[in-house]
């Protein structure tokens, strides 16, 4: 299937997809020293959000598709160097409001984030005026 959104996307910063279907879609993230906020070597939650919301853009998979609103619950730290994937899949379609359900595993399989992402998809681009 044919990525449709967030063409620009910093693989680096918020993964790279490995599958698309219909209403589901994964995505790899190697995590790295830059992301480090500590000397323990804590990664900011901010860059596992981000790939887990990059993953509900492309369960979507619409050009003009944008996040509204997300619940998710951080369930075990990560690192730097841990490679996360993360596994997005719409549970619900109302037309122009889907709500993609995502969970972030580590590479032992352990779920490190999960959450429901309620995405829109605009008429037109959120900066097109």
């Amino acid at each position: 299937m044919e990525q449709k959104t967030h063409l620009l996307t910093s693989k680096d910063l918020v993964g790279e997809p490995v599958k698309l279907e219909k209403d589901y879609a994964e995505v790899r993230l190697k995590t790295k020293e830059e992301m480090r906020v500590d000397e323990y070597g804590l990664v900011h939650g901010g860059f596992t959000f981000g790939l887990a919301d990059y993953a509900a853009m492309l369960a979507v998979n619409e050009p003009t598709v944008v996040l509204g609103k997300a619940e998710v619950r951080f369930t075990k730290p990560v690192k730097v160097g841990d490679e996360l994937v993360a596994k997005a899949k719409v549970e619900e379609d109302q037309g122009k409001k889907k709500i993609v359900f995502v969970e972030v595993f580590n590479q032992k399989g352990e779920i490190v984030l999960e959450g429901k992402f309620y995405c829109y998809v605009l008429e037109k681009h959120v900066l097109e005026t």
